[in-house]
């Protein structure tokens, strides 16, 4: 049964669901689909036979990013995993560039997606499941269910299948089941970036800390929009990056403005890029804001009285390359 009430980051449950709904994929398949993708994405698309698991960023030629994504393979077939509200656009670019290439690309209908996060995850799965994803192998298969491991600061998982059979895996949940919302709290805990439609070609991979999680190769050679990547990369021009916020009592929606206090006055700092609403009325915003705001900025959401504090990430930024 779905529970409505949306707890905040520090009432999560030690076992916890998600109908991921928001969740959809672009799929590839074919002859070529290694090298074709592998001169379209961030991500070095060869080690996939090995790592199983990728995070990587579709470009466009000016080096701005259309999707941010988690690639895998499910039955010889690609799947970039992202919010839906992302795909359209990228699914379309990838289509363009695919007509003299042995590959099929579409947006995948068939499939569902459901995760399992919090302290007792791993348990929970191991009732579940013969075999439990892990750092060293993120990605299993057992039947036709596709099980995901995303490390972070809360174990979470994705089960990916038909809408039938991820009914039935959740019929036996004993704990709670929340909607697609609450998967964003954990995206902008996370730190990794979440596009709505207005945002997509807005921003390079690095403004969005791809380098940081790495879903950046700076080794595999080109792809489009590797020129501006490499440029920000070893000059250093880069300025701005991905945050996470929080706020009491206080409403925030994609789009709105942040601002930040310069003496008596305040100036744009940055946008939001997704929020989430607890039931207890915190607010948690993910955010690119100028990379050199730090804890002494005094931040607030434009035209609101309303004090934002940034939430540390389970990551640190490198401006340059090691």
């Amino acid at each position: 049964m779905m529970n409505n009430n949306l707890p905040s980051y520090n009432e999560l449950p030690e076992v916890f669901a998600i109908n991921l709904d928001s969740i959809s994929a672009i799929t590839l398949t074919g002859q070529e689909q290694i090298k074709y993708l592998q001169g379209q994405v961030t991500c070095d698309v060869d080690t996939l036979a090995q790592t199983k698991l990728l995070i990587g960023a579709h470009c466009n030629a000016k080096g701005k990013v259309f999707s941010a994504f988690r690639l895998l393979e499910r039955e010889e077939k690609f799947f970039l995993l992202q919010p839906t509200s992302s795909i359209e656009q990228s699914l379309a670019e990838l289509k363009k560039f695919a007509v003299f290439a042995k590959v099929e690309i579409s947006q995948d209908t068939e499939l569902a997606y459901l995760a399992i996060a919090g302290e007792q995850a791993s348990a929970k799965m191991a009732t579940l499941f013969q075999q439990v994803p892990d750092t060293l192998t993120p990605v299993i298969h057992e039947n036709n269910t596709t099980l995901v491991y995303l490390a972070g600061n809360i174990s979470r998982y994705i089960i990916i299948d038909k809408v039938d059979k991820l009914a039935d895996i959740s019929a036996t949940f004993d704990f709670p089941v929340y909607d697609g919302a609450l998967w964003d709290l954990l995206e902008i805990s996370a730190g990794f970036p979440m596009l709505s439609q207005q945002y997509v070609a807005e921003y390079v991979p690095q403004m969005l800390n791809l380098q940081a999680i790495d879903g950046i190769s700076f080794t595999k050679g080109c792809y489009l929009g590797q020129e501006t990547v490499a440029r920000m990369q070893y000059l250093g021009k880069n300025k701005r990056a991905l945050f996470a916020l929080t706020g009491k009592d206080m409403e925030a929606n994609v789009g709105d403005i942040i601002e930040k206090k310069l003496g008596e006055n305040w100036r744009k700092a940055g946008d939001v890029l997704a929020v989430y609403q607890a039931s207890n009325m915190q607010t948690y915003i993910q955010g690119v804001l100028a990379n050199d705001v730090d804890n002494s900025t005094a931040l607030r959401i434009k035209t609101q009285d309303s004090a934002l504090t940034i939430i540390p990430l389970p990551y640190k930024l490198s401006t340059t390359t090691e």
